[in-house]
């Protein structure tokens, strides 16, 4: 069974209740790849913070990831 994931945007600035759900993707960095078009990681500083996640699976809590834009290169 596939995963519906919720993808908050939580950059300033953003409305305050955009939520889009995303389906047929592998991972919440897809699905904020997918609503979003920003490349994210798991960890970075709050100043970073773009996007909450949320998923479920049949019979299972729901789960939760914040991810931060991914640092560029300098």
């Amino acid at each position: 069974m596939a995963l519906k994931y919720r993808v908050t945007d939580l950059r300033p600035g953003s409305e305050d209740d955009f939520d889009v759900a995303v389906e047929n993707v592998r991972s919440p960095e897809d699905a904020v790849r997918t609503a979003l078009g920003l490349e994210v990681v798991r960890s970075g500083t709050k100043a970073n913070l773009v996007a909450r996640v949320h998923w479920e699976r049949v019979g299972q809590l729901d789960h939760s990831v914040d991810l931060y834009r991914r640092p560029q290169p300098e």
